[in-house]
């Protein structure tokens, strides 16, 4: 996923610096780096963690890695729990299907329903699918080839960090 991004990155910086080419930098340029740096702190969040990626503050870097690592690690946890080793005692899986002794057919009795899949996966696709349009268009704008090539890192940081955590917690 990260390789598919960063050529994704490279082909729209490739195609931006030739589209670009010739051009100079000009007060109404400074004006659109003021405005785009604007654009990237609204994309990836004004209250959110992530807004640090988009800054130059090294602690701000440290505090959004800090909680990029937690959610990793939070989310390897209900990963790992959720792996159904059937030869340990200790597993919390609840078998749904009962077979009486005296009949041929067994009965499932799983509350789970369509619907209530439905519904889980278009609350999960709602609540992720902002965290993951954002990220692909920070991801997107860190190609931009008026930006330096630190702010260009820091975008493309930001706009991974975003949509690996947001297809993690998918998984």
């Amino acid at each position: 996923f990260i390789v598919f991004c960063f050529a994704v990155a490279l082909c729209s910086y490739l195609f931006d610096k030739r589209k670009n080419s010739g051009n100079t930098l000009t007060a109404s340029a400074e004006r659109r780096l003021e405005e785009d740096d604007t654009y990237a702190l609204s994309r990836i969040g004004k209250e959110s963690v992530y807004s640090y990626f988009v800054t130059e503050k090294p602690v701000g870097w440290l505090a959004a890695f800090a909680t990029l690592g937690i959610q990793v690690a939070i989310l390897v946890f209900f990963v790992v729990a959720s792996e159904a080793n059937l030869q340990n005692d200790t597993i919390d899986i609840e078998f749904t299907w009962k077979c009486p002794r005296d009949s041929e057919w067994c009965d499932n009795k799983a509350d789970l329903t369509k619907a209530g899949w439905f519904i889980f996966s278009m609350l999960m696709i709602a609540f992720l699918a902002k965290d993951m349009i954002n990220g692909c268009k920070l991801t997107y704008h860190s190609s931009k080839v008026r930006h330096t090539i630190g702010a260009r890192i820091r975008y493309f940081i930001g706009g991974m960090g975003l949509c690996s955590i947001t297809l993690f917690a998918l998984y």
